[in-house]
């Protein structure tokens, strides 16, 4: 079956990580949305996202309109093998699908309000950014069943604690004498990825492609390291996009890092606040702090921002695309994209040396920054400079 994912009016709810991203290329779990699809059978022939990272599809015939927010359980997935062309599905006011013998555009997807087919099933969807981390533990759990990874040896000089059928490594994984506890979920070790000496690892837990363990990192459950990223000292229940660092000490907890993110030596994120009250954060479509109904919330960062060493992150701290932050001292809780400073004061970041920097960070990886994606950039800068924050 044929799919397009959409992106709702609710795709502001995951800004900063959806000013560079639809909402599909999110990561949750193991794989990102857009993955999660694949493993299960549909045909992903591309996603309708906001005007800035719009992106090319050719009609394959009849598709099914699926709203990004969504994620494939086999209650949904059993549904949606049963619509007819013409068919509208919704939950409560979501749009969750439509399968239709056209094209259509993102817009004329949101003009959608009623259809005849309302669901009632339980459905998991993603509501808030600050759902990435809350739900990664389940999904973790989720993305294991739908890949069905090999299970391999343990390595010579390793702990297992708990059941080792609990334990996936990949073959060309390097782990070297780790603890690893896989009593309250399982622990992914995924392809070309290495475990230095001495790292604690507590399940769930996802190491994807490329990611490695610095010495004696102190990992706990609920927590992804995306592709190509570095990540040593603490962190519990976060989710790094891919290609970002925290390779050094300092305590990170519920928090989401997007993508060419670097943090510097010793910077710590507070998760919790002093009075034990709900965490606060900035709401881009309200621009003003709304309550999250969490207790713990960290940091929340978007693509290519990266901080010094000893930076301070506050409870519930989000930080937009290509900020530079460094100084002493507690930084504000809202850094607009493009954002020079921190506690003493910000100014904005120039365009052309924000470019320059990206294109220098990719290269290490052996990657580069396409016109598509400086024209991404470009958008967000402009959008930036007519924004306001009111922190």
């Amino acid at each position: 079956m044929h799919i397009i994912l959409f992106d709702d009016q609710l795709v502001d709810h995951f800004y900063p990580l959806t000013l560079t991203r639809g909402i599909s290329q999110l990561r949750l779990g193991i794989m990102t949305i857009a993955e999660k699809w694949t493993t299960m059978g549909f045909t992903l022939i591309g996603s309708l996202v906001e005007s800035h990272l719009d992106q090319e599809i050719t009609n394959q015939g009849t598709n099914i309109y699926v709203n990004s927010r969504y994620l494939p359980t086999e209650s949904l997935t059993s549904i949606l093998e049963k619509l007819n062309p013409g068919d509208v599905l919704f939950k409560g006011s979501d749009l969750v699908a439509f399968m239709s013998d056209d094209l259509l555009s993102r817009k004329q997807m949101l003009s959608i309000t009623e259809g005849h087919n309302s669901v009632s099933n339980e459905l998991l969807c993603i509501k808030h950014v600050t759902d990435l981390f809350h739900l990664n533990s389940e999904e973790i759990k989720s993305d294991i069943k739908r890949i069905n990874p090999p299970q391999h040896d343990v390595p010579e000089h390793c702990t297992v604690i708990g059941d080792k059928t609990n334990l996936f490594i990949d073959p060309t994984a390097k782990v070297v004498a780790s603890t690893i506890n896989v009593s309250d979920g399982p622990v992914y070790i995924g392809p070309n990825t290495e475990v230095m000496e001495g790292s604690l690892i507590k399940g769930p837990f996802a190491l994807c492609e490329s990611a490695i363990l610095k010495m004696g990192a102190k990992i706990y459950g609920g927590t992804t390291i995306g592709p190509w990223s570095k990540v040593g000292g603490e962190v519990g229940n976060s989710v790094i996009l891919g290609h970002s660092n925290k390779a050094h000490d300092g305590y990170m907890g519920n928090s989401i890092l997007g993508e060419w993110c670097n943090l510097g030596a010793d910077t710590n994120t507070s998760n919790l606040k002093n009075n034990y009250s709900k965490v606060r954060i900035w709401n881009y479509r309200e621009e003003g702090f709304l309550d999250t109904d969490l207790n713990y919330c960290g940091l929340i960062m978007g693509d290519h921002s990266k901080c010094g060493i000893n930076t301070m992150f506050n409870t519930g701290t989000v930080v937009g695309v290509n900020a530079n932050i460094y100084g002493g001292g507690f930084i504000p809780k809202f850094i607009p994209s493009f954002s020079w400073g921190g506690s003493d004061g910000l100014t904005t970041y120039d365009l052309e040396k924000a470019l320059n920097t990206a294109e220098r960070v990719m290269a290490r990886r052996k990657k580069s920054l396409t016109p598509k994606h400086k024209q991404i950039l470009e958008h967000i800068y402009k959008w930036r400079m007519s924004f306001r924050a009111k922190n």
